[in-house]
């Protein structure tokens, strides 16, 4: 029989890995601010075709506005973060699932333990 797990990825931290997540955050920092500045455009549009639904595009424009800067400052603390992190270290990058064929008579703690796989620099180095 087989049964579907969900093992962990992690990341070894590198020079390249880290250099490649800082343009990647800064990139989707980008995105997000020019996001911002597309919406307060077309909300000065719209407001000036339609005056008398003023607040309510205000009020809609505002909560979409609001969602890309709580982006942005999330982006921006992991880029502080990462800053942090030293060479070496180990950082999850999600989960895969995993299928795994099962017996009578396995141990079944063993296959209930976590399993992970380590890449780094985009090479599989270990599976446990």
């Amino acid at each position: 029989m087989n049964i579907i797990k969900k093992v962990t990825v992690k990341k070894i931290v590198t020079d390249d890995s880290k250099a490649q997540l800082s343009e990647e955050y800064q990139l989707k920092i980008f995105k997000l601010e020019q996001e911002c500045e597309q919406l307060k455009f077309e909300q000065k549009k719209l407001e000036q075709r339609s005056a008398s639904k003023k607040a309510d595009i205000a009020v809609k424009f505002k909560k979409e506005i609001t969602n890309r800067k709580d982006h942005i400052k999330w982006y921006t603390y992991k880029l502080e973060q990462l800053e942090i992190l030293p060479i070496g270290s180990e950082m999850n990058d999600g989960e895969v699932e995993a299928l795994i064929t099962i017996e009578e008579g396995m141990n079944w703690d063993n296959l209930t333990e976590e399993k992970s796989i380590i890449v780094k620099d985009g090479i599989i180095t270990k599976i446990t």
